[in-house]
């Protein structure tokens, strides 16, 4: 036996449960339209909420800031790597969610992975809801606090596991904004409420609330009135803001103690130059208007209606993210497939980033997508849902 057989074994297990993930190549930009293999098929399957990743405006920022800096920061933040479109987007970021100050690192994972450990250690405890995204699971466990999991979306669980937790160090409250597979809404004024009477600090994820939710976009914190009182605020700039990169905003004691010690600043090369400028750029788009924003929920608003009328279950969402539950991956890559075939791509979600039981297709309709889109995937959606037997 070889010293890999184990990981071949587990492969061909994944295969025989379907939980096996093939992945699809995109020939084009991403849009609300792309092409895979040669065709042109219905993108359904792109955090590109506002369809600005392939914004004519963002793609001249890339290109013009390409020309004048270059592509490279060639150095992490703190050694050389620091320039004046990082420094820009800070500050212009800061303003547009209203906060005190805000940092910029790699990824919307970094930005977890940084500021956790950064927080919280050992003798520390952790409170997360059961349902957070990988970054914050990863950002816990870095820190080597203790981690206590409350049940999802329920402040009274988190009270009584705060009751139940001896404590001796500090403590942190963190939740995902937007739940990533189910589209539902963290109750952030019940949490700020929960961490004001135990003094402990209050962190939101917004990913997926950044350029979705509150006006303009502005966020989970803007959507519940919130200013001031939320302590960090993580985000991505890699879904609605179409580009890549995180970023931590809220206090400016927190910002400047996370430019100390969050590890992924510290030890990771900057933002490239295209990227931030970008992410400039995507900041104009939001302040100038909220157009996209509004086409955005209009969009899902019209899928969910029709979706349901249908006859599928779309779960608790609240959000653009629609949840089409199908219970056992099996049927639920078969139905990836043969939406495929019908020139919609929707990938199936199942086992481990949902729980077994759970699987489903995850649409993701967006600003860039047409009512004549909508309900084509609509029809598409129909057509398989019909032959698998999942609606009559």
């Amino acid at each position: 036996m070889s010293k890999t057989t184990w990981i071949e074994q587990e492969i061909a297990a994944l295969k025989e449960q379907g939980l096996f993930t093939n992945i699809r190549t995109i020939q084009s930009p991403m849009d609300g339209w792309v092409v895979i293999d040669g065709r042109q098929v219905l993108n359904f399957c792109a955090n590109n909420y506002l369809g600005l990743a392939n914004h004519p405006a963002i793609r001249q920022a890339a290109i013009k800031a390409i020309e004048q800096y270059g592509v490279g920061p060639g150095a992490v933040r703190t050694i050389a790597g620091t320039m004046t479109l990082h420094v820009e987007l800070e500050e212009r970021l800061a303003k547009f969610k209203g906060v005190e100050a805000a940092i910029t690192f790699q990824s919307g994972f970094n930005a977890n992975t940084a500021t956790i450990p950064a927080l919280v250690g050992k003798g520390d405890v952790i409170f997360s809801d059961r349902l957070n995204h990988a970054s914050i699971i990863d950002g816990c466990r870095l820190s080597r606090a203790q981690i206590v999991a409350y049940e999802h979306n329920d402040p009274d669980d988190l009270r009584k596991k705060i009751a139940e937790t001896p404590l001796e160090g500090k403590a942190l409250i963190v939740s995902d904004g937007v739940f990533s597979m189910d589209g539902d809404i963290a109750p952030l004024p019940e949490l700020y409420k929960v961490a004001e009477e135990n003094d402990f600090l209050l962190m939101v994820d917004d990913a997926h609330g950044e350029g979705v939710l509150g006006r303009g976009g502005r966020g989970i914190v803007d959507h519940f009135g919130l200013h001031g009182k939320v302590d960090i605020e993580v985000g991505t700039m890699s879904k609605a803001f179409g580009v890549m990169g995180g970023i931590v905003a809220g206090k400016r004691v927190i910002i400047d103690w996370l430019r100390q010690r969050g590890r992924p600043f510290l030890f990771s090369s900057a933002m490239t130059v295209p990227d931030a400028a970008a992410c400039l750029a995507a900041v104009d788009v939001l302040e100038s208007s909220t157009e996209q924003v509004d086409r955005l929920w209009s969009n899902a608003d019209y899928f969910k209606k029709h979706m349901n009328a249908l006859g599928f279950d779309t779960g608790a969402t609240e959000t653009p993210i629609v949840p089409v539950m199908l219970g056992e991956a099996p049927l639920a890559q078969q139905f990836s497939r043969e939406l495929f075939e019908e020139g919609v791509f929707a990938m199936a979600i199942g086992f481990p980033t949902v729980p077994q039981g759970k699987a489903r297709i995850r649409v993701m309709n967006t600003a860039a997508h047409s009512v004549e889109d909508l309900d084509a995937g609509l029809a598409a959606f129909e057509k398989v849902g019909k032959r698998l037997g999942v609606i009559s």
